[in-house]
């Protein structure tokens, strides 16, 4: 397995759930982690990483936050273009 650790900043939009499965099935395959190996990891079914990767909107937050932290990612929350709240 390789080192969970990914780029400092990654930068990427994710505005659908395709956004993200996309963003992590990039991630784990430069970790050279199979769905299977992050499953495992994560204590998740294989399914849900599938799931995740598909995009899949349904997903419960917390077990996809999780898989992220395990992959060594965060979530950031800003407004877009970086306009004060309300403007």
């Amino acid at each position: 397995m390789a080192d969970f650790t990914p780029p400092k900043t990654l930068g990427e939009h994710v505005r659908h759930s395709e956004d993200l499965g996309k963003l992590v099935r990039q991630i784990r395959a430069e970790q050279e982690l199979l769905q299977s190996d992050l499953a495992g990891l994560a204590g998740t079914g294989n399914r849900f990483i599938v799931d995740l990767e598909r995009g899949k909107p349904t997903l419960q937050l917390q077990k996809v936050l999780d898989v992220l932290d395990l992959m060594g990612l965060e979530v950031i929350v800003q407004r877009k273009g970086n306009a004060p709240y309300g403007e």
